[in-house]
């Protein structure tokens, strides 16, 4: 059984590199052709943009990795069955449910390798791409809206019209509120700067107070700021939920959380991250019924166009669901593992077919 385990391992690592080279090379075409609309903004020239294409190539990698896993062991194992190998495998006594735990533990490898590139790799390198191409355009980082970045914490809240790569704040607002949500104070900031022992120093402020019927207003070179609201945190605006740590997702959901404000879409993220890695178990599960049928139902390739589609639906359905899940204001878990559940039982369904053949 272990010649056979590691026979299996070879076919399938093999076809899943190749397969994975491939979407590679093509998605990094289509990022490079992407950037060219921007080169010419600021220093930022063609080898720039290459270095940027290249920086986001993790993230290519943890998201096209359960698919490739799913094309490249369906062309593996479709390759074995024309051979009539796995025929002979079968008429050894090998049995579905030893096939699929053989296949798990093969898994297990694309499982780990999924969750470090999404947790440890993609994430600051994502980060390090955007502030790459927003040093190289001289531009800063901001949000959609032209007032900037709100958030509420406790009895006060945040604006914050622009970030810089170097994570300082310019033109930062702090609205403070009593408990009866009267507006008390109004500090403007032209800069701030995030203090190593964990504060915000705000510098060239005007503080306006309301004092009842009448303001003050003070002029300040420098206020501390205390908050929750690292940069880490802050850095929401550079990088989309998505492409986030679990400890980033989980942090700043708490942080909205705790001021009553909508999370789901960060919550979502956060269950996608968890879910994801193991989508590549259930890949080689669909995979499996695939190797099982004669030749005459379908050659090689046809079995690998379908296993192309099999994936772009795979891929498709997980944006679509994240999108329902924020939209409807469905339960994370819903809206994060209900694709990989429908895959999942096809696959179920699919070898129980095959089983009664």
């Amino acid at each position: 059984m272990p010649v056979l385990f590691r026979y299996l391992a070879r076919e399938i690592y093999g076809a899943t590199a190749l397969v994975l080279v491939a979407f590679l090379g093509l998605f990094m075409f289509f990022d490079f052709i992407n950037e060219l609309e921007d080169v010419g903004k600021g220093g930022y020239g063609v080898a720039q943009a290459a270095v940027y294409v290249l920086l986001i190539l993790p993230g290519r990698v943890y998201e096209l990795l359960p698919v490739a896993v799913l094309i490249g062991s369906l062309y593996g194992l479709t390759s074995l069955a024309r051979h009539s190998e796995i025929t002979v495998m079968r008429a050894s006594g090998l049995s579905t449910a030893r096939m699929l735990r053989m296949l798990g533990l093969i898994g297990s490898v694309f499982v780990v390798l999924t969750f470090v590139m999404g947790e440890y790799v993609a994430p600051p390198a994502e980060s390090a791409a955007q502030q790459w191409k927003l040093t190289a355009t001289q531009s800063a980082v901001s949000q959609q809206l032209r007032s900037g970045l709100w958030v509420k914490e406790g009895d006060q809240v945040i604006n914050v019209r622009t970030m810089h790569p170097d994570r300082t704040l310019e033109r930062a607002r702090v609205y403070t509120f009593d408990e009866n949500y009267a507006l008390v104070s109004l500090a403007e900031a032209k800069r701030g700067v995030y203090d190593a022992d964990g504060r915000w120093r705000l510098l060239e402020v005007s503080r306006t107070n309301f004092l009842g019927e009448r303001t003050e207003v003070e002029r300040l070179d420098e206020i501390e700021w205390r908050s929750e609201l690292t940069p880490e945190v802050l850095s929401v605006l550079m990088v989309v939920p998505e492409r986030m740590s679990v400890g980033n997702l989980w942090a700043y959901s708490e942080h909205l959380r705790e001021n009553k404000q909508n999370a789901d879409r960060y919550e979502i993220a956060l269950w996608k991250k968890l879910s994801y890695p193991f989508a590549a178990l259930v890949m080689l599960a669909l995979a499996l019924p695939f190797s099982f049928t004669h030749d005459r139902m379908g050659g090689v390739s046809v079995k690998v166009f379908v296993g192309v589609m099999l994936g772009v639906g795979f891929h498709l359905l997980n944006g679509l669901f994240s999108s329902l899940g924020v939209i409807n204001a469905w339960a994370p878990p819903l809206a994060a593992l209900t694709p990989s559940l429908i895959f999942l039982a096809a696959a179920a369904v699919m070898l129980h077919l095959v089983d009664r053949r």
